[in-house]
């Protein structure tokens, strides 16, 4: 277990350096001149500022090279100070928002992963236990019903579902609403009343024992928790309700039957434990999404998080946002799915990693 830990560690900057070479080699289907966009926040006001800007960051030098200059950077002979690099945290200048593409990752990933760690629990547990239930319940009404949502769930759009929220629950009776806040609690955080510990809104609220504002903030999230909820629990339904019917079907838990236990026993400590184990992957890739910004559902709802700005970005043919964007969802799937081969391998005694 230890060498195959160490073995994905070890792997993870070359993926990393895969995913930029990929990303950079887009690039290079724009022009110099479209390419120097990356290393300037102004628009060149001449044909010779363009130029010096080329020659500068090496946009007309092998591939190569200026590959090595998108992740280093080029340091000043003067000053010595250093533009661009990637490595460093220079990602380009957004134009869209008009700020660094890095403060757009500092500012927004919160609001994203605040969505996230309210979404994955109900996203979860309705799922695993309406597959569980129809599992148990084969062929009767409830599975049925399962059954029918499934197919319903996967062939409706999640912007159609989002839309049908935003009618029935803010447009008529205002329930709940979309955003991140409401004014009077941006008020609260410009004059430092509120303090930020974490720069999650739910989780500071909770810290600052400002259970209204914690409450504000759920009610700007319930609507995209249950789209994105929604969008995940038939295909949860799906996958559990088979694993669990295999699982089942087991000798051990014929076993466990004939040993006299109790049918709740032999469903939630024999069968359903091991009829989860498909389900680890999935909610590792359901999580990485959820992080790496759910783009129709933050429009929907205009929820500033890292799925907004990609979309405002792309709206505006803002190459630069979107290609550095692209990089640190790429970084969160890379490590994500390390933490997730690890977990189903402690998870899965049948599953040995040498």
């Amino acid at each position: 277990m230890t060498n195959y830990i160490i073995r994905r560690l070890l792997m993870v900057p070359i993926l990393l350096i895969g995913v930029t070479l990929i990303i950079f080699s887009m690039l290079q289907l724009l022009g110099p001149v479209e390419r120097s966009a990356l290393y300037v926040k102004d628009f060149p006001k001449n044909d010779k500022q363009i130029q010096g800007i080329i020659t500068r960051y090496g946009l007309d030098k092998p591939f190569l090279t200026q590959y090595g200059i998108w992740l280093v950077g080029v340091k000043d002979p003067v000053t010595g100070e250093r533009d661009g690099g990637i490595l460093f945290g220079d990602f380009g200048y957004s134009r869209s928002a008009s700020q660094d593409v890095i403060d757009i990752v500092r500012n927004r990933f919160p609001n994203t992963v605040d969505l996230a760690l309210w979404t994955v629990y109900p996203m979860l547990s309705v799922g695993i236990w309406l597959g569980v239930k129809a599992a148990v319940n084969q062929n009767k009404f409830i599975d049925q019903a399962a059954r029918v949502y499934s197919i319903i769930g996967t062939s409706f759009p999640s912007f159609v579902f989002g839309l049908l929220l935003l009618m029935l629950l803010y447009a008529g009776p205002q329930i709940f609403f979309p955003g991140k806040m409401s004014d009077w609690v941006s008020q609260l955080i410009f004059s430092g009343e509120l303090k930020q510990y974490t720069h999650l809104l739910s989780i500071d609220a909770l810290l600052n024992l400002r259970f209204d504002v914690f409450w504000d903030a759920l009610r700007h999230m319930i609507m995209p928790i249950l789209t994105l909820s929604y969008i995940n629990w038939a295909t949860y339904v799906r996958v559990m309700r088979s694993s669990m019917l295999e699982t089942l079907r087991m000798d051990y838990v014929t076993t466990a039957r004939a040993k006299g236990l109790s049918e709740n026993a032999v469903i939630n400590q024999h069968a359903r434990p091991n009829a989860m184990l498909p389900i680890v992957t999935m909610a590792g890739s359901s999580i990485v999404g959820l992080l790496g910004g759910v783009v129709l559902t933050e429009t929907v709802f205009n929820y500033p998080g890292i799925g907004k700005a990609a979309a405002d970005a792309a709206a505006q043919l803002d190459v630069v946002t979107v290609l550095g964007l692209a990089i640190f969802s790429g970084a969160i799937l890379i490590i994500a799915n390390l933490i997730v081969d690890v977990v189903y391998a402690f998870i899965d005694p049948r599953v040995r990693l040498a």
